[in-house]
């Protein structure tokens, strides 16, 4: 028998104008509902996925953080995020509502190109959180370049 791959579970919260945490893409293979406000999506190892993180008070919003993540297997090594469990390998985290902002019309972009966001090369989100870390506009993700990260990844498969 063929032991199973442990999922990454992720915890989606919904309070109106107090918590927001939910996903902007990624491929979950199922979800949980706890409550009305709470439930959990679950990825496979490998699965790249955006995870969006808003808290406001009384005075206005306290956090905006925007992670895109890459679901680890067992015994990868793998970095601790809020909500996520047991924790992912971070491609991209960006703090911030400008940042915030500024990736998601980055994620806008690159599926207006035909690119499922998911599947994206790795070294992509890289490049997009130091660019906009720094304040500079993160280059196109190129055609080309996407598939060249497809024949790679296929190659690195077999």
């Amino acid at each position: 028998m063929i032991a199973q791959q442990p999922l990454t579970r992720v915890r989606l919260v919904f309070y109106r104008d107090r918590v927001e945490h939910w996903l902007r893409f990624g491929p979950d293979v199922g979800e949980r509902i706890l409550d009305r406000r709470r439930r959990l999506i679950f990825f496979v190892p490998g699965a790249v996925f955006a995870f969006v993180r808003w808290r406001a008070n009384d005075f206005g919003t306290v956090l905006s953080r925007m992670d895109i993540l890459r679901a680890c297997g067992a015994g990868e090594p793998c970095a601790t995020v809020p909500g996520v469990h047991p924790g992912g390998e971070i491609l991209l985290r960006l703090s911030g509502w400008d940042r915030v902002q500024r990736l998601l019309e980055v994620i806008d972009a690159v599926e207006q190109a035909g690119v499922e966001a998911a599947d994206v090369a790795p070294t992509y989100w890289r490049h997009v959180h130091n660019r906009l870390l720094c304040g500079e506009q993160p280059r196109p993700y190129d055609p080309d370049q996407h598939r060249a990260w497809l024949l790679r990844r296929r190659m690195m498969a077999s």
